[in-house]
């Protein structure tokens, strides 16, 4: 980062410290851009109230926890489904923390053109329901292996969250200890 020089209308020029202005922060620390824009959105989730036996606000229709690698489906605060088994992505490609996630768009038989089959097909996503930029989405695929970043549920849960979740539906991506120590409440019981 540096300093940028403008002219100005009558020739005089003036230094322009905008670029360190806008990425640095209290105490000199600095803020990456989708870190800083997501602030506002979980400081409103924290001011919320957590739906009891998950680490999301009551604003969710769905909720996933990465340390615990578990999700839930809400209605109206209460857990109408879960928790349920997931696998999040890993090997570099994690999947974005975020507490006001959008559903998108869903797509009940979609293939990939990221990820490829051996035979370089493309792999089949079935029940994909995307709720972040760079195609993350909940769909079906085994809980017990990380994915690309999206969210892997068994079938049967696959073709429930794409039921119930609707586009603009919020969707909440946390860790729960981070959320509690947000809230300034205890970790949840291991």
């Amino acid at each position: 980062m540096g300093t940028r020089r403008f002219g100005t209308a009558n020739g005089t020029r003036r230094t322009v410290v905008a670029l360190i202005v806008a990425a640095v922060g209290v105490g000199g620390a600095v803020v990456a851009g989708p870190a800083f824009a997501e602030a506002p959105a979980a400081a409103a989730a924290h001011a919320e109230p957590l739906v009891p036996g998950t680490p999301c606000s009551v604003s969710a229709k769905s909720c996933v926890d990465l340390e615990s690698q578990q999700a839930w489906l809400i209605q109206d605060g209460k857990v109408i489904r879960g928790p349920v088994r997931i696998a999040s992505g890993g090997n570099g490609q994690e999947t974005p923390v975020g507490h006001s996630l959008r559903v998108y768009r869903k797509d009940q038989n979609h293939l990939s053109q990221e990820s490829r089959l051996p035979n370089g097909n493309p792999a089949p996503m079935p029940w994909s329901v995307f709720f972040e930029d760079g195609g993350i989405a909940f769909h079906s695929g085994s809980p017990d292996r990380s994915s690309g970043g999206c969210i892997h549920l068994e079938p049967a849960d696959a073709e429930a969250w794409f039921n119930y979740l609707q586009i603009g539906d919020m969707v909440q991506v946390v860790k729960a200890s981070e959320e509690m120590a947000a809230r300034g409440m205890a970790p949840p019981p291991a």
